[in-house]
């Protein structure tokens, strides 16, 4: 039990001893008190992976000190004790919509508290309610009539994906000013809806259809994710690349890796998320897919503590996403509003690399071209700035960055943001003599 701790604080004081520091002056480097750092040393106290990869980082040492100290796979939450419905494309009549028996449940997301949700049964007639706003878009009628006759004709076909491709891009716009359980229902609905017009439609405009409905079905895996529902998560990204790869979108699917990544990122996973971002890195997909795919391997490496490997990816994601070009016939894969993924990831990837003032600047200049309406992108990231600030000892600083975003985090109910909220929470934790720090302390619980 005591050996980690024990050969942790032995190698600490020895590259620290050879760095000419001592515990005064490493401890205003990591800012972590000298007591907390001798307990460290000498094996009393175990070393937070956090405090591992400060102090990484101040002696050089390249990861050896991380390495000692590895991230543990979070757990799976509690608070959304779900098993997802079937498969949004498989057809299942036990989850289908329009199943004859209007006994039949489908799931839908439902908020406990700030940043959890769980799956709760939903009516069909509820559904139907939720997804109204679709059907009206499309001119279908009544969802109880779909039947093979309603299919979309040939001629008729590119109306019907041009209004369907205009909602979802309303969609992800109500995804970054609310929580999921506002949007996931509808997404829900649509992607049924779009799936099943796909089938009875002619090959065409069928492979249309079901091209978008892998969209839309990549797009409700993020909102699981969102809500905190991970296992949906990856029962949405599996149906996207499957229709995706039966519409002959191959870069969808290839995306859906990248997606997939990301799950495993939140898991503190490190080498599963670069395995499959590295998957997602075929020479034959567009320069996006592959940008992408870099970014989430470069964000991997960072958990890992390889600062070389996580630049190098870096740089060819930068590379790759300077030379992607928009379709506007299609939705964008990937994140819209934040105007240079890369650099944004690279104040991300610093601060996993224990470089928290690198990260600060880095993440102080990107947020100021987030636009102002992208209210969940801005709080994803806002959050993480002050977590930054705070880790590089810039205390009252942080504070003052994260106060007006509590407001933002009720709307936006993001499990992935209340993560980084405990942990700065957990950072602003070390200071509680700070007068900053005991009056925001309370509204992060």
């Amino acid at each position: 039990m005591y050996e980690q701790p024990n050969r942790f604080g032995r190698e600490l004081r020895r590259l620290r001893c050879a760095a000419g520091l001592t515990l005064t002056g490493l401890a205003g480097t990591v800012h972590y008190s000298k007591a907390q750092l001798s307990k460290v040393e000498r094996g009393l106290k175990p070393p937070s992976p956090t405090m591992a990869r400060l102090c990484d980082a101040a002696l050089a040492a390249n990861g050896a000190l991380s390495a000692l100290v590895p991230l543990r796979p979070s757990p799976a939450t509690d608070r959304t004790a779900v098993t997802y419905a079937t498969d949004p494309a498989s057809g299942d009549e036990a989850s289908d919509p329009h199943s004859d028996n209007p006994g039949k449940e489908v799931w839908s997301v439902s908020q406990e508290s700030p940043g959890y949700g769980s799956l709760r049964p939903m009516g069909r007639r509820q559904v139907m309610t939720a997804g109204a706003a679709s059907f009206l878009g499309l001119g279908l009628g009544a969802p109880d009539a779909l039947s093979p006759s309603s299919a979309p004709p040939e001629s008729g076909g590119s109306a019907l994906v041009d209004v369907s491709r205009t909602l979802f891009d309303q969609f992800r716009r109500l995804g970054q000013a609310t929580g999921p359980e506002a949007v996931l229902p509808a997404l829900t609905a649509q992607t049924r809806t779009l799936h099943k017009l796909a089938v009875e439609a002619g090959p065409r405009t069928g492979s249309s259809l079901l091209a978008l409905a892998s969209r839309y079905a990549e797009y409700a895996g993020w909102m699981a994710q969102e809500a905190g529902d991970n296992q949906a998560a990856m029962r949405w990204t599996e149906s996207a690349m499957r229709m995706a790869s039966a519409a002959g979108d191959q870069d969808l699917a290839a995306y859906a890796l990248v997606r997939r990544a990301l799950i495993t990122l939140y898991d503190n996973d490190a080498a599963r998320t670069i395995q499959l971002a590295q998957h997602a890195q075929g020479r034959q997909l567009p320069p996006r897919i592959r940008g992408l795919a870099a970014q989430r391997e470069a964000q991997g490496h960072a958990l890992a503590g390889d600062y070389d490997a996580c630049m190098r990816c870096l740089d060819r994601a930068h590379d790759l996403l300077a030379r992607s070009t928009a379709d506007s016939a299609t939705p964008v894969i990937g994140a819209t509003h934040v105007p240079d993924l890369a650099a944004m990831t690279t104040g991300w990837c610093l601060y996993d690399l224990g470089r928290p003032k690198q990260a600060a600047e880095a993440l102080d200049r990107e947020l100021a071209r987030v636009a102002p309406h992208a209210l969940r992108t801005r709080t994803r990231y806002g959050i993480r700035q002050a977590l930054a600030h705070a880790t590089a000892g810039e205390v009252e600083h942080a504070c003052a960055l994260a106060a007006p975003l509590l407001s933002s985090i009720q709307h936006v109910s993001s499990a992935t943001v209340a993560t980084d909220v405990r942990r700065l929470a957990r950072t602003l934790s070390r200071f509680p003599k700070n007068a900053a720090v005991r009056a925001l302390a309370p509204l992060l619980i």
